[in-house]
């Protein structure tokens, strides 16, 4: 059966309407909709002869089976966020059923190949991202933790997990299916806006952002707003302002490829008519090289004690989550790099700042690679999110022209 690209985007713009409203896709993973997406991609996948199998973190597998144990794995994630775009997620795994119809209408192929829907790569209902693949790569966070997880209607995850039949204390079992994989491919729109500014269609994605993420609280005393003269305050709000503020010269000064971000400052006790005691701030720090990540965080850290001690407060730093830069493998960029220009002429190469469930499958020691396709204003997680169609079609061939050259190096 020969490649068609345009498929791809048809049955997109079928899941599109199946699974989405006014608002946007509404995939958000452990709910109904997500349910018949997987029934869906199941349909798609049935003339292929692949074998579908769940496995006990939830992530469905396809497995074409080969003249070999050895398998090329190619994945991704069909959930959403709320009110989410058509494209997040749902391309790489359409994208892979595309390939692997091509692969499995030329006959047994040299190596096993298998298509892989990671469950819950965005965490939207109980905020943990990358459950399924981080399950599959043995580094799933502390489970009593998980455990204490619970959803805006205050849904316990395990209780959501036993709904759609995993068990949360067997999740690591999944384990199992990363034995015997030589790569991991994974196609997924940009979510930035690099590609766009450069006039390119595709790119080679050099490896994820380490993440440093915390919680920096600030604490003053509370006064009246109307007696209190300006010299004498222990404003709180002043250290997260002024926290704010230098933050973006450190990224400055970093140089490229830094980002910090402060995504939320909760004040106490929250009212006009006093001053600020408390100002919890949520601080997230991006780099793609380990080194200066960890000197980000320190300026930070160093700049909000100085802050402290210059407005009489004192403040506090905890840690929300980490993790380290993950950098794809050399060889697979190589032949990434041929796959893009092969059809689009030309390809740059760029780290990605989101997490993706391919950064968990390197982490697992799995070489692992991604393709990047352009996203129209940098757009994502919104309904506004879009590619041109074009653009869609050539991700396809350059994905197939990729795991055509991965099963010749790797098998």
């Amino acid at each position: 059966m020969a490649l068609q690209p345009s498929r791809v985007v048809a049955e997109l713009r079928e899941l599109q309407e199946l699974t989405g409203d006014e608002n946007g896709a509404q995939r958000v993973a452990w709910t109904d909709t997500w349910q018949q997406a997987r029934e869906w991609l199941r349909d798609k996948v049935a003339d292929t002869r692949a074998e579908e199998t769940i496995d006990a973190a939830g992530n469905q597998w396809f497995t074409l089976r080969g003249e070999s144990e050895r398998s090329l794995l190619i994945g991704g994630h069909i959930d959403s966020v709320p009110n989410g775009g058509w494209l997040d997620g749902a391309l790489n795994v359409v994208a892979g059923v595309e390939v692997l119809r091509r692969i499995a209408g030329e006959g047994t192929p040299p190596v096993t190949v298998r298509l892989v829907n990671w469950a819950d790569e965005e965490g939207a209902r109980f905020g943990r991202s990358l459950f399924g693949s981080s399950a599959a790569a043995g580094s799933m966070a502390d489970q009593d933790e998980l455990r204490a997880r619970r959803d805006s209607d205050g849904v316990a995850l395990p209780d959501a997990l036993r709904e759609h039949g995993v068990d949360l204390d067997r999740a690591l079992d999944a384990r199992t299916e990363l034995e015997g994989a030589v790569a991991y491919l994974e196609l997924h729109i940009e979510q930035g806006p690099v590609l766009e500014a450069m006039d390119l269609p595709l790119g080679v994605v050099l490896g994820t952002f380490g993440v440093e993420r915390h919680q920096v609280t600030f604490r003053g005393q509370a006064a009246h707003a109307g007696s209190t003269p300006m010299d004498k305050r222990r404003d709180a709000l002043a250290g997260a302002a002024r926290l704010e503020l230098e933050i973006r010269e450190i990224a400055r000064r970093t140089g490229e490829g830094a980002v910090c971000t402060m995504g939320s400052v909760v004040t106490k006790p929250g009212i006009v008519t006093s001053v600020v005691e408390t100002a919890e701030c949520l601080l997230d720090q991006r780099h793609l090289d380990a080194a200066k990540l960890a000197a980000m965080l320190r300026e930070a850290q160093e700049a909000s004690e100085r802050f402290a001690g210059e407005e009489s407060i004192e403040v506090e730093w905890e840690r929300i989550w980490n993790i380290e830069p993950i950098l794809f493998e050399e060889r697979l960029i190589g032949l990434a790099d041929e796959s893009i220009r092969e059809v689009a002429g030309t390809s740059h190469r760029l780290p990605s700042g989101p997490l993706h469930d391919a950064a968990e499958v390197a982490r697992a020691g799995i070489p692992t690679v991604m393709l990047f396709v352009q996203s129209l204003r940098g757009l994502s997680h919104t309904r506004l999110e879009d590619t041109k169609e074009d653009h869609l079609e050539l991700a396809v061939e350059a994905l197939d022209r990729l795991a055509t050259k991965t099963i010749a190096a790797f098998a």
